[in-house]
């Protein structure tokens, strides 16, 4: 009998834009008037992916496991959290198969930056490049993201484990 264990986890996360930021997503600097604002370098897209992986090995999430209250992670490097939720994930014995990214922002626009973004992941989660699908919509100039006050990134994530 198979014993393969097949979890899917999914993550959300939202930011505001804010001035005088650098803007940080998917691993990458993208050339932008505003950043978005958080105790860490704020990247929506890497604490999606985040939440999702920790939400499908049963960790929690990226809050409990690197809290917004310790100084340790002000300011960090996102893909450092990544990196470290990579570990947490293999310490059970989990991999990777894919992983699915939308991100929802009315500007900037974003295509042109995908494959530089899903290069950057891949390196990080130690999987092909063609096990990360990223994808840019807008929200059709409604909400907080139509009036342009921040973007919201949805991540899922299919992990297994022999």
């Amino acid at each position: 009998m198979n014993n393969l264990k097949i979890r899917v986890g999914f993550g959300y996360d939202v930011h505001p834009f804010v001035a005088n930021h650098k803007f940080w997503l998917g691993g990458i600097p993208i050339p932008y008037k505003n950043g978005l604002k958080g105790h860490s370098d704020a990247d929506a897209l890497i604490h999606a992916i985040c939440d999702a992986l920790l939400g499908a090995a049963n960790m929690g999430n990226i809050g409990t496991n690197f809290p917004d209250t310790d100084e340790q992670f002000k300011d960090i490097d996102s893909k450092i959290l990544l990196k470290k939720t990579m570990n947490l994930i293999y310490s059970k014995n989990y991999e990777l198969n894919n992983a699915d990214i939308t991100i929802c922002a009315e500007q900037p626009k974003l295509n042109l930056f995908i494959p530089q973004m899903k290069i950057c992941l891949a390196e990080i989660m130690q999987t092909d490049k063609e096990n990360i699908s990223i994808k840019a919509t807008t929200s059709e100039k409604m909400g907080f993201i139509g009036r342009k006050e921040g973007i919201a990134v949805f991540a899922t994530v299919l992990i297994t484990q022999q």
